[in-house]
């Protein structure tokens, strides 16, 4: 009998040994440590060795009745089963020999690191723990900064009386586990000394979506338990897999500073205390919580680690890591397979959309796509759990693991503190559950018993609304669905919304429209930001430094923040085309945003005034369109997303598309230079009776259906008095169509069409590949729909052929 086994015996087909988190560690100990990959060594107390605690101690069968004895519809002697249990386990001694063994297992690694009393990081691992299908996480205990046999030896203790936390046992049933001889094993790693430093989580996989091709890094100052715990909204990053190993592009998608409430540390003079006592947690400084936890460089390395074990184990792994403040080095600590999109993916999905919007309490970080209404009840503890009835929605600070058993009847679940990849934040998702984290007002702003709905549906912020509104459900099955020739695209706005549009049938972005992250995310007039002197209010003024305080200078924020909306969606549908038409904001508009009203003109009729092309050249805003060039240059060159094309609204005349152009190039936006493509978008009669001359400038055509009917017919499609006048299907409309698709046939350049009508008028779409457009583009939610129409007019061409 085997009762230690040293991490250089271990592999990963030893999990019934020694548990899934220390096979995992062995394994990376053995393959990946020798490739450069930083992993503490150490040793894992077997299986074995708790099975003979067990045995010497005459508790095994006492232990498997108290388990058979679970109350599964109801839970009612949950708590009662767990004490006792744990009492059984804590009143046991340790045999002799697993004492020997222990003792000498660790005098061996202290002796090896050059230490009398190695400091060590104690975890349990059961030996069904990470598993494909379940992940435990949680519902163990850890204990960190033990030092010496006496604190060892407790710590082992009461890992062993974690195999029946109430949580531990619920999971079991909830796994159906329940049958199964599920031991506990104990991994004992040399302690990093990240309280002196950052520590953190990683997924290969976006956990909300599943999108595969991004890496997200999750960090804060000190011990990473406080993001394992939900205790903090940690910083995050989102790195692309495809660019990671090109050192000449940067790889960061995203950076997102966190608050990083808390820092937790290890207690110096912690020797002689129990294993309970050696961590304490602090508020951390303003200062702290304004600077980033993780460089640049240090993102990108440890992003490298989580590609090469992904690439290893062949399957999207939840990778836990910690910075070790003294010596300044990485390392890993853990690694488990993700459970939840690792999962088989389903081909239906039911999309949810609100129907009407009340008042917003709070917003947060949103888990999922869904939608959730009931009466909140905001609790302090997991003691007053007994409270939340089912289908309410449970309003707290934060959810730790010590919530599980309770989580299951909640409806909704919102906290004040956690972030993406926190503990509450993976159970939510396992769990299916609707969830908004980070709040950081939530329990303020909600009243207890007060109605609320909850919406996951709006991209990545979760809001939470006064009152019981309405939504609707929509299942779309696509498993099925044949692809057209003729490329389906989307319509995009909302950047947050592109991981999971990706995992839809499609053949990239037909149409990326910047102005939503302008106004969404960036909101601050472009030329305000140049030309900041010219700002008078104070108010005014105090919103920019806000929203500008973490950057440079307020140019460089404006910048940063497209990139990062750009790449964003970039990301998401490599290698396929992302077309993204520079800003076409009217006047009124570029008005609304932040100092707007210091810049802007005003404009009688705004919808056929300074907007599109005229103003990329114009001495009064050539300086905000280098931003967006300049931008533009960075998510091509710098960070490889060569799938984009631009594209140019708006352009009246052959001659402003050569000024544009050549605007463009002096910002370093040159045709063909990295292969970039520059297309003109077809909404003005005079794009179409010079549709040759245009074709000669740019590389390709997409028609903006609306626009071109607008002008066309002669109305303002804002004007409620005419819109029952606006038809595409006119057939001054369709011809101007139609004589735009030959012409970009017998120029050899590609034409799409950005529109609604194809998907909702079978005979429209079918007059659009009759005349063989190559792309339509849709929004989101009429997708499905318009793939059909396509497929249903290719067909019918295909018979009328044959």
């Amino acid at each position: 009998m085997d009762l230690i086994k040293q991490f250089a015996e271990i592999r990963i087909g030893d999990i019934a040994r020694v548990g899934g988190k220390n096979a995992s560690l062995g394994e990376m100990y053995n393959q990946l440590n020798p490739k450069g990959i930083g992993v503490p060594d150490g040793f894992a107390l077997t299986a074995d060795a708790y099975r003979l605690f067990c045995e010497q101690n005459g508790i095994g069968k006492q232990l498997t009745d108290l388990l058979l004895s679970l109350d599964t519809d109801h839970y009612a002697n949950l708590t009662t089963i767990g004490e006792t249990a744990r009492g059984l386990i804590m009143s046991g001694e340790f045999p002799a020999e697993i004492v020997a063994a222990v003792n000498k297992a660790y005098q061996a690694l202290s002796s090896s690191c050059g230490i009398q009393h190695l400091d060590v990081a104690v975890r349990s691992s059961a030996t069904a723990e990470d598993l494909p299908t379940a992940s435990f996480a949680g519902r163990m205990e850890s204990f960190l900064n033990i030092s010496g046999e006496k604190q060892l030896l407790d710590a082992i203790h009461r890992c062993y009386a974690s195999l029946y936390t109430d949580r531990a046992i619920k999971y079991r049933h909830d796994m159906g586990f329940t049958g199964m001889d599920v031991a506990i094993s104990v991994g004992v790693q040399q302690m990093v000394r990240s309280d002196k430093a950052s520590s953190g989580v990683a997924f290969t996989i976006d956990p909300d979506s599943g999108f595969e091709k991004g890496i997200i890094i999750n960090s804060c100052w000190g011990l990473g338990e406080n993001i394992v715990q939900g205790r903090v909204t940690p910083d995050e990053w989102l790195v692309f897999k495809p660019t990671l190993f090109d050192d000449s592009l940067n790889p960061i998608i995203k950076s997102h500073l966190g608050r990083k409430e808390y820092t937790m540390l290890y207690v110096e003079d912690a020797a002689g205390a129990s294993a309970e006592k050696t961590i304490a947690n602090i508020d951390t400084s303003p200062e702290r919580q304004n600077q980033f936890s993780l460089s640049k460089k240090e993102v990108i390395q440890l992003a490298k680690w989580c590609l090469q074990i992904e690439q290893h184990y062949g399957k999207a792994m939840d990778i836990e890591w910690a910075k070790d403040g003294l010596n300044q080095q990485l390392y890993i600590v853990q690694a488990r397979p993700e459970t939840v999109h690792g999962k088989a993916k389903k081909q239906i999905r039911e999309i949810f959309s609100l129907k009407e919007k009340g008042e917003l309490l709070t917003s947060g970080i949103a888990l999922g796509d869904k939608i959730a209404s009931g009466k909140a009840r905001i609790l302090l503890t997991p003691q007053e759990g007994g409270q939340l009835q089912k289908g309410e929605i449970l309003v707290t600070d934060i959810t730790n693991p010590d919530w599980d058993p309770v989580l299951k009847k909640a409806a909704a679940i919102i906290t004040n503190k956690g972030g993406r990849t926190s503990h509450a934040a993976i159970v939510a998702r396992e769990l299916g559950t609707v969830a908004v984290v980070g709040c950081g007002n939530a329990t303020e702003a909600i009243e207890d018993g007060q109605e609320i709905t909850v919406s996951c549906a709006e991209g990545k912020d979760g809001h939470v609304y006064k009152g019981l509104l309405e939504w609707v459900t929509q299942e779309q099955d696509y498993s099925q669905l044949p692809m057209p020739e003729t490329h389906p695209m989307f319509i995009l706005a909302d950047p947050d919304r592109a991981f999971e549009l990706s995992h839809y049938p499609n053949s990239g972005v037909g149409l990326l429209r910047l102005e939503f992250a302008i106004s969404n995310s960036i909101r601050i007039h472009p030329l305000a930001l140049i030309e900041p002197e010219k700002i008078t209010d104070g108010q005014t003024k105090s919103e920019i430094e806000e929203l500008t305080k973490d950057y440079s200078a307020g140019k460089t924020y404006f910048v940063e923040k497209l990139v990062e909306a750009v790449s964003t969606v970039a990301a998401a549908f490599y290698p396929k085309d992302v077309i993204v038409r520079m800003s076409d904001f009217k006047s009124n508009e570029y008005a609304n945003l932040i100092g707007g009203k210091y810049f802007e003109p005003h404009e009688e009729n705004p919808m056929i005034g300074l907007r599109g092309a005229s103003r990329y050249y114009s001495d009064f805003y050539r300086k905000g369109f280098a931003l967006e060039c300049e931008a533009m240059k960075k998510v091509r060159d710098e960070m490889g997303m060569t799938n984009v094309k631009l594209m140019i609204p708006f352009c009246r005349t052959v001659e402003e598309g050569e000024k544009v152009l050549a605007e463009m190039a002096a910002n370093g936006l040159k045709q063909k230079e990295n292969g970039l493509e520059i297309y003109v978008m077809i909404e003005i009669p005079s794009n179409v009776l010079l549709a040759d001359e245009f074709a000669k400038l740019f590389d390709g055509f997409s028609i903006g259906s609306n626009d071109l009917t607008q002008l066309t017919l002669g109305l303002d499609r804002d004007s409620a008095l005419v819109s029952y006048l606006f038809n595409e299907e006119n057939p001054a409309v369709k011809g101007l169509i139609k004589e735009t698709i030959h012409a970009a046939k017998r120029n050899g350049i590609k034409v799409g069409l950005c529109g609604q009508a194809p998907s909702d008028l079978p005979a429209f779409a079918k007059f659009l590949v009759d005349e063989g457009i190559d792309s339509i583009s849709y929004n989101p939610d009429a997708l499905i729909r318009g793939i059909e129409n396509m497929v249903a007019a290719e067909n019918s061409v295909s018979n009328k052929t044959n």
